[in-house]
């Protein structure tokens, strides 16, 4: 496990009903992930497809000059998800299972760990 994933494990690990998280590139290149129970290929895929839809939300936000988002939320049938930015384009996120944690649990431990991922970065 690389000094990334460390960093997503500690967030994984202090939210309650995670099952997982993980840290990407601008192109939506996984980095690392940790997770409790998914194969890395799936995580890598989910991973994949939020960066898509951050990307999205950038144009958006772009073309009305509010500057792109700090971080979203997904809620799912059976899973969230929060995605949050982090410099040069690169995000993570995690998932739970209890969606009362999307708001308190996830979003608070992203925000935590992504000074170490920026600092990690350099």
């Amino acid at each position: 496990m690389t000094p990334f994933g460390a960093i997503i494990r500690r967030a994984v690990e202090a939210t309650p009903g995670a099952v997982g998280g993980a840290f990407a590139d601008s192109e939506g290149e996984m980095v690392d992930c940790f997770s409790k129970s998914y194969d890395p290929h799936d995580w890598a895929v989910l991973t994949a497809h939020y960066g898509v839809v951050l990307r999205q939300l950038r144009s958006v936000f772009g073309i009305w000059h509010f500057g792109g988002p700090e971080y979203f939320i997904a809620q799912h049938s059976y899973l969230g998800i929060v995605v949050h930015t982090i410099q040069s384009g690169y995000y993570a996120l995690i998932a739970v299972t209890d969606p009362s944690e999307l708001a308190i649990g996830a979003l608070s431990a992203l925000r935590d760990v992504a000074g170490a991922l920026q600092r990690e970065m350099q």
